[in-house]
């Protein structure tokens, strides 16, 4: 659900209580779609996160940590040089829209005193950050020209104007009696009705209002309803207002899913009943609370999208030119085997070098090792001799060159097999740590130079710990340098040793302990290691077992590459829920 106008008015009230009279400390642009200002009063400090991200759009205070980007992106610093040092005299909204103004009382750079504000306009995939001054535009943090909407532009110098309103009237402006007259002139379903009806809420609202009214009956519509029903529907809306107009219970519904978690679906200034008893719903103490759970773990992921994006192209680009390189590789090869050719030439010009006289362009003898003759291209400016020497050189140069293609394709091989596997831990890891140490690693194989670890003194992260139905403990590698470290630092001899075939994946280690290991430990082992591969979500997927006294590395060889002769392959399905059930063991 996107952030509706009426539940806006409730977080600006409740941001204008705790945040008037701040001043501003420090202005962050954690990611393109986020601006984080930190604000102090006398007694507290507050996070402030304004987020113009379509799917997420918000203000609201945030608890959560970020971590910013190295170089500010520009209207980061943007806001800086305008914004910090500026007390927030007020917090207001356009009623019945969704966007919220903040006043800072400012010093420009002349030392006088002056008005910025920064709006939140919170319009679903038209979310933006304006700052303007004196009704002009300073800039915005997606800035929109003539292309892209010929009604309403938003570039730095031009007066800033609203956004056109839908012709609806407001939720907090209109009685029930009049919006459920206007509605039962449509032949929609009640809340359909109610919703194209009046603007300022999301169908959520309206939803609850026929509920309400009518229970779980969904065969009325709007033009047929009576007298008794319009009123029941008409005190409903005025009760949902009257619950707005006290302030409102900030409250959120989840729905559990067949894997047994739950999802969020909605939140609103009411606890909704429409969804049913399986339903679970959560109030908050505040809005904020309300706004950053609900959002909480799609951002995470969004923000880690767009953290992990530049490193996945870098590491793209890797593996595209090696796997060109590999290509031109094997066409060099190819020319190289015509070298033995090359050496004829030398054997019958030397055996013919009565018949060469210096400034021949060719030659035509006899090829003594099948009779036939055999048209031989000569440099004219070079001697019979010289140039049977010269056919001899280019073959030695040619069969050293194959030799070495020879070596540079099983190198060109096995480089591009691990930088697969580094663009599978990209695309899985799981924060940015996990990033960081793929940095880092990379860093240490000499393919990204200009990395510079911010703190050096980090703790390694733990392996992924799972226990068995039988008790047993299994670890699983996070990325390459924690697959060594797991395969040939931690594991033992008969610790029994997991990988999917032929594809990245981590590696996965049954701790024996000296025990023998019964089949369902194994079972559920190979299943981690699918799960924990590129190959997840596939059927029969063949992993390799084998125990971790047959494994090797080679001299040189990059992380998380390993040898292994004797082995046997299993072919498996992972089971839905057997990660979370295996995780949950490790808690008993």
């Amino acid at each position: 659900m996107a952030l509706d106008a009426a539940t806006l008015a409730l977080v600006t009230a409740e941001l204008k209580d705790r945040l008037l009279e701040a001043r501003i400390d420090k202005i962050f642009e954690p990611t393109r779609d986020e601006v984080l200002l930190l604000l102090r009063t006398r007694t507290d400090t507050f996070r402030l996160l304004l987020s113009a991200r379509s799917g997420s759009a918000r203000v609201c205070l945030t608890q959560e940590s970020f971590e910013n980007p190295a170089t500010p992106p520009g209207f980061c610093m943007l806001l800086r040089k305008h914004l910090t040092g500026g007390r927030l005299v007020s917090v207001h909204m356009e009623p019945g829209d969704r966007i919220v103004f903040f006043d800072f009382r400012c010093t420009n750079e002349m030392g006088d005193l002056v008005v910025n504000t920064l709006a939140a306009e919170l319009m679903g995939r038209y979310s933006n950050l304006v700052l303007v001054q004196d009704g002009r535009i300073i800039d915005a943090l997606k800035r929109v020209d003539f292309e892209d909407s010929a009604i309403r532009q938003l570039l730095p110098g031009l007066p800033y104007t609203l956004p056109p309103k839908p012709a609806k009237p407001d939720f907090l402006q209109i009685s029930g009696a009049q919006a459920v007259s206007a509605a039962c002139q449509k032949d929609l379903p009640p809340a359909d009705a109610l919703t194209r009806t009046v603007g300022g809420v999301g169908p959520v609202v309206m939803r609850e209002a026929a509920w309400m009214a009518f229970g779980g009956d969904t065969s009325l519509l709007a033009d047929e309803l009576d007298e008794s029903q319009k009123k029941a529907l008409a005190e409903a809306f005025d009760e949902l207002r009257a619950r707005h107009a006290a302030g409102g219970v900030p409250s959120a519904v989840r729905l559990p899913q067949p894997d047994g978690s739950e999802k969020p679906v909605e939140f609103s200034f009411f606890e909704p009943r429409q969804y049913g008893p399986h339903a679970r719903v959560t109030t908050y103490p505040s809005y904020s609370e309300m706004l950053e759970d609900y959002y909480a773990t799609k951002d995470r992921a969004e923000r880690l999208r767009q953290k992990s994006r530049e490193l996945y192209k870098a590491v793209h680009n890797m593996h595209e030119r090696a796997v060109r390189k590999q290509a031109a590789r094997r066409e060099e090869l190819a020319q190289s085997t015509k070298a033995e050719r090359l050496r004829l030439y030398g054997e019958l010009l030397q055996a013919n070098l009565w018949a060469i006289h210096k400034g021949d362009r060719q030659v035509t003898v006899q090829n003594y090792y099948t009779g036939e003759d055999v048209t031989i291209p000569l440099d004219p400016r070079l001697g019979p001799n010289e140039n049977a020497q010269k056919y001899f050189r280019d073959y030695k140069k040619k069969q050293t060159a194959g030799e070495m293609l020879k070596k540079l394709l099983v190198d060109g091989e096995a480089e591009i097999e691990y930088l697969g596997t580094v663009l599978y831990e990209v695309e899985s890891a799981p924060g940015e740590a996990a990033l960081g140490e793929i940095r880092a690693e990379l860093k240490s194989q000499g393919y990204l130079k200009y990395y510079k670890q911010r703190d050096k003194k980090q703790k390694p992260a733990d392996f992924l710990r799972y226990r068995s139905s039988d008790g047993f403990e299994i670890l699983v590698g996070r990325n390459n340098a924690q697959n060594d470290r797991l395969t040939l630092h931690t594991a033992r001899g008969k610790d029994l040793w997991f990988h999917v075939q032929k594809a990245p994946g981590s590696h996965t280690v049954v701790m024996s302990e000296g025990r023998d290991i019964p089949d369902t430990t194994r079972q559920e082992a190979a299943e981690l290691a699918v799960l924990h591969s590129s190959q997840n979500g596939g059927a029969k997927v063949a992993v390799d077992t084998t125990e971790v006294r047959n494994i090797w590395k080679a001299n040189g060889a990059k992380p998380g590459m390993v040898l292994y002769e004797v082995y046997t392959t299993v072919y498996v399905t992972p089971r839905p829920g057997l990660e979370e059930q295996l995780k949950e063991n490790t808690r008993r």
